[in-house]
């Protein structure tokens, strides 16, 4: 048997995944399946546990062990259960001494607003996957009324510029050709380091001493937080991809207060506009939660406009889930009926625009990291099947045809 890694929620967690399938297989854990978390909403954690049934019906002398922001945040609830064998906590999972040796203990869980540091961790690879991941920074300084993560990673940890340099060198030497900055709030990258780099200071040296880094993608901004340096990339580095995912989570002003965002409604829509003017055709998405406390028809119509008038091409729709512990969770509540009904609205309108942007994009030609035998995301992070045969990890032309409302169709040139 071979060590089994499941993985729910960010991209952080996905390199994480990595990290501990690392120490897992250094440890012998032949029949280990562990189950990483995700505490975002109540369905990422049903999810989990949904998994961990699973794990222990197929697999009935498998160990099976719990991490992850739900495991951190609760570790009792995991622990009573009965298929559970360990339960470690987001810096105990990174440890390899937490997966040496046989210990009584069932929980093992720190107090992870205790941390002032993040450790680097340099791995290889990621299996099964394409593109690779590099951590930059953990935590959350910001205390979103919605949000219970920061209770899950800590405070705003940045990993230093020269261990993420590292860890790129190692990545590309492995043959990935595209890298993608994770984090959980990876504008806030750099606050805590000697001299304060920012995010875009970070990109431009790691563009600078790694001329063989094709792709670098980031993933999720916030809006106001991004800096100079990367706003300067964004108009001139065509090696930094034309997509920008943005945490805007509403498009009504009263709401972003009420959410404790640093944003307002124009903030958002100035952010997509500034983009556009100086990286035409980027693909811009975002993520918004539908059917947030208090929201009237009329605020609902504002987030719903937004899209629109900010002409996403890509949408993360999050129905409002109340998290035990935050402000939110203590606000006026909707009817679970409105949150769904307002998220299907969310996601219809969010259709219309994706189709629109990739219609607009039939003719033209994508550069597209193969994932799997015909199909890649190109440099916009639109998905595209197509005809011909390249290798996973390659980076192929191709010349669009034809688009769905979901995907663009191709030829390899």
């Amino acid at each position: 048997m071979k060590p089994e890694i499941l993985t729910f929620g960010c991209r952080l967690n996905a390199f994480e995944s990595e990290v501990i399938r690392g120490h897992v297989e250094a440890a012998g854990l032949d029949d280990a399946i562990v189950v990483n978390t995700c505490a975002v909403t109540a369905e990422a954690e049903r999810q989990a546990r949904q998994a961990i049934r699973r794990a222990r019906r197929d697999n009935p002398n498998a160990r099976i062990i719990v991490t992850g922001c739900a495991a951190q945040i609760d570790p009792q609830r995991f622990a009573a259960m009965s298929e559970v064998d360990l339960v470690l906590g987001n810096e105990e999972k990174l440890k390899r001494e937490s997966y040496v040796g046989v210990s009584e203990e069932r929980v093992a869980v720190g107090d992870i607003m205790a941390l002032t540091e993040t450790a680097a961790h340099l791995i290889d690879g990621f299996e099964g996957r394409a593109r690779a991941f590099i951590e930059v920074q953990q935590g959350c300084d910001h205390r979103c009324t919605f949000c219970i993560i920061p209770f899950g990673r800590g405070n705003s940890r940045s990993v230093p510029m020269g261990e993420i340099v590292r860890q790129a060198r190692v990545l590309l030497e492995a043959g990935y050709r595209e890298l993608v900055l994770t984090g959980v709030d990876i504008t806030g990258f750099g606050g805590d380091l000697p001299g304060s780099p920012t995010l875009g200071q970070l990109c431009r040296r790691l563009l600078a001493l790694l001329p063989e880094l094709e792709r670098l993608r980031l993933s999720s901004l916030d809006p106001v937080e991004i800096d100079d340096d990367l706003w300067k990339l964004i108009a001139e580095e065509p090696r930094l991809l034309p997509h920008l995912h943005l945490s805007i989570q509403a498009g009504d002003d009263m709401i972003l207060k009420r959410m404790k965002r640093r944003h307002s409604r124009a903030d958002a829509l100035n952010a997509c506009a500034r983009a556009r003017g100086l990286r035409p055709g980027i693909a811009l998405g975002a993520d918004m939660i539908a059917g947030f406390p208090t929201e009237d028809d009329d605020m609902f119509e504002r987030s719903r406009a937004l899209i629109e008038e900010a002409a996403l091409d890509y949408l993360h729709v999050f129905p409002f889930s109340a998290r035990p512990t935050t402000p939110a969770a203590r606000m006026p509540q909707l009817h679970g009926t409105i949150v769904k009904q307002r998220a299907a609205r969310l996601r219809e309108t969010a259709a219309k625009t994706l189709t629109n942007a990739l219609a607009a994009r039939v003719g033209s030609t994508a550069q597209v990291l193969v994932e799997r035998d015909g199909f890649g995301h190109s440099e916009h992070y639109a998905p595209v099947t197509f005809d011909g045969e390249a290798p996973v990890g390659s980076i192929v032309p191709v010349a669009v045809t034809r688009a769905s409302p979901e995907m663009l169709f191709g030829q390899m040139t």
